[in-house]
Parts: structure tokens; sequence; C-alpha cells
């Protein structure tokens, strides 16, 4: 992941001006909001501008020779830095009255936590919110204590992959619904990472289009058919 930081008068100036210079739509860029900006007194005295990190995914993987010059981290600093990402949650997990474990791996430069054990899907919670949750905090406090930016995804029972493939399968239907009455249709409030994984599930299709509709993070995919001309 590259991350960039961006300010603007307000929250959504600030996102704008990171879609323009970056070149990306809202939906391919993480957004964190550092400082949400101020007005001042009146408009006028003591505004402080809106302040956001975003955070885009690498195009491609670093060759072997980006590697080398960058001097990047031994393997026993990875493995270091995934027994202690395992060992925080864990350590969260451990106050909760319920037996899991955690196994961790590295995947494509991420470091991938698994629980195992939530068999009720307790962890998991509604579309996955309290995956997200655990996510979140884990992501910060290792942040924070590497000292570095690390990206860790939070998987329970592969509830992941599975959110994708229905997700995938909800696109397909409902690109299918629009072709029939050729009106667009529409998904429910979705997160950033669930709209795209909707937008590239229907990218291909040449009679239809896709577009984010809403205010706030969590927004809804709109999928439109194109008049044959």
């Amino acid at each position: 992941m590259r991350t960039y930081e961006f300010e603007g008068k307000t929250t959504e100036n600030a996102i704008e001006e990171a879609c323009r210079t970056l070149n990306l739509s809202r939906d391919e860029m993480e957004v964190e909001v550092i400082e949400p900006g101020s007005a001042g007194i009146f408009g006028l005295v003591g505004g402080r501008k809106a302040k956001i990190r975003v955070s885009v995914p690498d195009e491609e993987e670093s060759s072997p020779e980006t590697v080398l010059a960058g001097a990047g981290p031994s393997a026993e600093a990875e493995t270091e830095e995934m027994e202690f990402v395992r060992d925080v949650l864990q350590n969260i997990l451990d106050r909760i009255p319920m037996k899991t474990s955690v196994t961790a791996e590295r995947v494509d430069g991420r470091i991938s936590l698994n629980i195992e054990g939530d068999s009720s899907g307790l962890l998991i919670g509604r579309k996955g919110k309290t995956l997200d949750a655990l996510q979140f905090i884990v992501n910060k406090i290792a942040n924070k204590a590497l000292e570095k930016k690390v990206h860790v995804i939070i998987d329970s029972e592969n509830y992941r992959q599975r959110r994708k493939d229905s997700l995938i399968q909800l696109a397909l239907r409902l690109g299918e619904k629009a072709r029939r009455i050729q009106k667009p249709v529409t998904t429910g409030p979705l997160n950033p990472h669930d709209r795209r994984i909707v937008h590239l599930a229907l990218r291909d299709e040449p009679d239809l289009d896709t577009r984010s509709r809403g205010e706030g993070i969590m927004k809804r995919v709109v999928i439109l058919p194109r008049r044959s001309s």
C-alpha cells in the first residue's frame, strides 16, 4: 500500500483533491481522517484545514531489483512483525469468553490473521462489522508500536472470501436485472471495499456502467444499462 496526505477546506475538499491528484475514484482508495477541520470563529478566525491520509494499493509487486535497492526488512524482522501483530489480536480475544486461536501468514505483502474457533460468527458480526472493527484496532496498534505502516487483514471462518463471492453474485444478478428492465438498479449501502468488488465484477460488461451514489463512507452502487446507439 502507498500512503499520501492531503489538506482541504473540508474533508470532502481534501478527498476531491486526492482524487484529482492521484487520478483515482473515491472507491479506489482508503481514507483516514487525521484532522476534520474547523471553520473557526464566524468562519474567519482560528480555522483549521481538514487533513486526510489516503492509502492506495500498489499497482504491481516490486521487482527483485527494487527490493534489493530498497534494502527491505529481513525475513527475521518480518517474522517478528507478524508474531507481534498476531499476539496483539490474541490478547484482545483472550478477554472475550470464547476459546479462539489466531494464525498468521504473509499474503501479497500483507499480514493475514485468521481467527479459529469462532463457529458462532460472533467475532464476524453483521456484514463483517466486528471483524472490520478488530482489524481497525489491530492496524492502529501495530502502526504505532512498530513505527511503520503495516497492513493487517483479519478473517474468520473464511468470511472475507465468502463475502466477496456473495457480492460478485449480487452484482451479476443486479446487472442482469438492469439489462432486462433497461433501468438503473441500486445496491444497498456498502463500504468502500465492498463497492470496489461490485465495480470490478461489472467492469468488463460492455452494456453496463456502475457509479457510486450517496454521502459519507456507506454509499450505494448504481448499475446502469448503456443505451445501444
